[in-house]
């Protein structure tokens, strides 16, 4: 992607539909007057009297307890430097974002014109009894020190400034892994750190809390390594000023054990590596080019630990690791700080996660076989899902036990239930599927290619690196909005119909005519056929030309799968195919089926559906907990539909006893467990979190997944064919560009599992 493109794509992206990335959403019901009353005059007057008998009532009748603050003044952005307050708010409101997604933390974003700390900290204690804590974010060194400090000292809320204390966590986490890895002793080691920012002094002070000893760290910065003679050092770097008779960094270097990059790109040579101390470890953690490329680094040693700030090497060092999840364990109790032992807390709960089996979800994201503690797993993925309920107990255990939790918490079961709930976020699941489509890309034909939204999302299957586009339809048409899209790619592109294409269709014509010649077809008639674009589109899939198919942006569903069932040969054992919806829920994700083939299934057909429905979710590694849905519970009503539910799960039971599979029954029994532990304590789906619902009939279920999106918002991936034997999915008429995006990512990792399981 060109830098113009890139360009033009982030301002789109923050300025279209809404300006920003964040906004406002109301959380009680306003419809009618009556919820007017309540929510303003008069009824708010009875929470504002209660607030202000006892200010501690503020957290139950206002959101503070879940509500934090991003605060800058725009003095150290990212890579961009002192760009002032206005300029930093597009970050705030990214960092904004990632406490939502990972933790389900509210943020306001407050964006200061002060430089003057102590200006800064009057208006930071001005505002402060709005929020629940205040993360500090992207403020210059010195000044970040002090301006935390105080801040801690005089308030009674959480205060963390991210960029010393994120990175100090992580990493620190990940050294303590590493050298256990190594059968090294941290009060043995020597370390070199690199830059002497906001975020090296912090991680320097964790270190030595780990047990690492002052006289065994130099600390460098642009000017060399900084020694106790030097004149006008600051008093953070005074604080690790040697009095070894070191100047450079690549002295320093010299038979250390432990290198911390936070600096700048490639300011460590191979030849500097080669001169570190056995099984060496290092933390390259400069962006976007770390102080040694990563693949160098490995080359030139092959006994390092390594790790980076960049996701596609192992070993990340990523913030978001720790602050969504600190601040979640110290809003639940209440804290009024986050203290040292909840900083450390938090580095034994990501090394310790690190060490414990990996859930298959985290591994099929990864496209690893099976992660596990070692060299290139040190600390935990960004996407792994436990981070939720593994790493806020324990920072809330530490406030606790450091006497700082004012909300102790009683039933830490419940606790971690609770935090599971608050994971279920549909985003979160497209970024997996995104991620792991990622990991190895395959070829997909965009059937439509000559609308323009689908090649939107061809470009931006492209451009995100999520698989290689093969376009199908009029040359001139594509190449005009090709330039209209500025997606100059060099991608194949194929005109069905075009004289080029002769041999090919002949090729094409008679594969179908062999197939077909006994229903009818004649040769001329096959070779008429491949000029249409799903039967070319389907063929190059069948013969290996393509690996996968996305198609039916802009034809009746009817019309796009007949040449798909022509062409296209079932997997070993289906008579009749079936397709999935994948509905993001705010209560986790959910398979509905039968959605768009099957008008009225068979008992033996709903159990087969429901099969090839909970292998599809174990392809996304989800353990399927499958409900049979009908207008009854349990032989309630004597129908027709009834009774071909209950002969669907009873074959279920007697054939597949290990899957999670009951019924019939009403949705709402299905998704409320309170309700079918107290009417259905016999059900084998109590005490479980359904996430397939099957259908009796197309009706319901194509009703409920449209319903779902244009009432509720609800986020679809589908439909989806399940029981072909090659990764071809028909979109609905009118797919939106997310929509078709996220079908080729499925597509993509349909493929990924077929040639896995073809090498097998």
């Amino acid at each position: 992607m060109s830098q113009s493109r890139k360009r033009r794509e982030a301002l789109l992206y923050h300025a279209k539909p809404n300006p920003g990335k964040i906004a406002v959403v109301p959380t009680k019901k306003y419809a009618t007057q009556h919820d007017l009353s309540l929510a303003y005059s008069p009824g708010v007057a009875e929470p504002c009297l209660e607030i202000a008998k006892n200010k501690n009532n503020v957290y139950k009748y206002t959101a503070k307890g879940n509500l934090v603050a991003v605060i800058s003044n725009g003095t150290a952005v990212l890579g961009l430097g002192d760009i002032g307050p206005e300029a930093s708010k597009p970050v705030m409101e990214g960092k904004g974002l990632l406490f939502k997604i990972f933790a389900d933390i509210d943020v306001f974003d407050i964006e200061v014109d002060a430089t003057d700390v102590d200006k800064f900290i009057e208006t930071v204690k001005a505002i402060a009894p709005t929020f629940g804590g205040i993360n500090l974010e992207d403020i210059k060194a010195p000044e970040a020190f002090e301006i935390e400090r105080r801040l801690k000292e005089e308030l009674d809320i959480p205060v963390m400034h991210d960029d010393q204390h994120g990175t100090a966590i992580i990493s620190a986490a990940a050294l303590k892994n590493a050298l256990e890895i190594n059968g090294k002793n941290i009060e043995d080691i020597q370390i070199v750190v690199n830059g002497a920012g906001a975020a090296a002094i912090s991680c320097t002070r964790l270190y030595l809390a780990l047990g690492a000893k002052r006289e065994n760290v130099v600390m460098c910065d642009s000017k060399g390594v900084i020694r106790k003679d030097r004149d006008n050092l600051t008093p953070q770097k005074a604080e690790f000023a040697t009095d070894r008779d070191l100047n450079t960094l690549e002295e320093a270097m010299q038979n250390s054990d432990v290198f911390i990059g936070l600096s700048k790109g490639n300011v460590v040579s191979p030849e500097m590596l080669l001169t570190m101390a056995k099984n060496p470890i290092v933390f390259a953690m400069a962006n976007p080019e770390p102080e040694i490329n990563y693949d160098i680094a490995v080359a030139t040693r092959d006994d390092i630990i390594m790790a980076t700030g960049r996701s596609d090497h192992p070993n990340q060092v990523n913030n978001v690791l720790g602050f969504p999840f600190i601040f979640r364990g110290a809003l639940d109790v209440r804290a009024t700080k986050i203290n040292e032992e909840m900083k450390m807390a938090a580095v034994h709960a990501l090394a310790e996660l690190a060490k414990k089996s990996v859930p298959e979800q985290v591994n099929i994201v990864y496209d690893e076989v099976s992660l596990s503690f070692g060299k290139e797993y040190i600390i935990p993925k960004p996407f792994d899902p436990r981070l939720i309920y593994e790493i806020p107990p324990a920072i809330a255990r530490a406030a606790m036990e450091s006497g700082v939790a004012q909300e102790p918490i009683q039933d830490w079961e419940k606790y971690r239930y609770e935090l599971m709930d608050r994971s279920g976020s549909g985003s979160k699941e497209v970024r997996i599927l995104h991620n792991r489509a990622r990991t190895n890309p395959k070829r997909v034909v965009f059937a439509e290619a000559d609308h323009l939204d689908v090649l939107k999302a061809a470009q931006r299957v492209y451009d995100e690196k999520l698989g290689h586009p093969i376009l199908l339809g009029n040359k001139e048409i594509i190449f005009e909005l090709k330039e209209e899209l500025g997606f100059d790619a060099d991608v194949q592109i194929i005109d069905p119909k075009a004289p080029e294409e002769a041999d090919r269709i002949k090729r094409f014509g008679k594969l179908l005519w062999e197939k077909r010649q006994r229903k009818g077809m004649t040769l001329l008639e096959a070779e008429k056929w491949m000029r249409q674009r799903n039967y070319f589109a389907s063929m190059m899939v069948n013969e290996g030309e393509a690996d996968a198919l996305i198609t039916g942006y802009s034809r009746p569903y009817s019309s796009v799968l007949k040449p798909i069932l022509e062409l296209v040969d079932r997997d070993k054992g289906v008579q009749k195919i079936a397709a999935t919806n994948l509905m993001l829920t705010k209560q986790g994700p959910m398979f509905l089926a039968d959605t768009t083939v099957n008008i009225n299934p068979s008992a033996k057909e709903l159990a087969k559906i429901t099969r090839y429905t909970s292998i599809l979710a174990r392809m996304f590694g989800m353990q399927p907990k499958v409900a049979m849905l009908g207008f009854s519970n349990f032989g309630s009503t004597k129908s027709e539909t009834s009774a071909k539910i209950r002969e669907a799960v009873a074959y279920m039971h007697e054939n597949y006893p290990d899957l999670i599979v009951d019924g019939e029954l009403q949705a709402d029994f299905a998704l409320n467990a309170e309700m079918l532990s107290k009417e259905f304590s016999f059900s084998k789906l109590n005490g479980q979190k359904v996430n397939v619902l099957i259908f009796p009939n197309l009706e319901s279920a194509n009703i409920t997944y449209k319903l779902m999106k244009e009432v509720n918002g609800v986020e679809s991936i589908g439909p989806i064919l399940l029981g072909l034997s090659k990764p071809v999915h028909v979109l609905q008429l009118g797919a939106s560009v997310d929509e078709m995006v996220n079908m080729a990512a499925v597509a993509i990792v349909d493929a990924q599992e077929r040639e896995k399981a073809q090498t097998k």
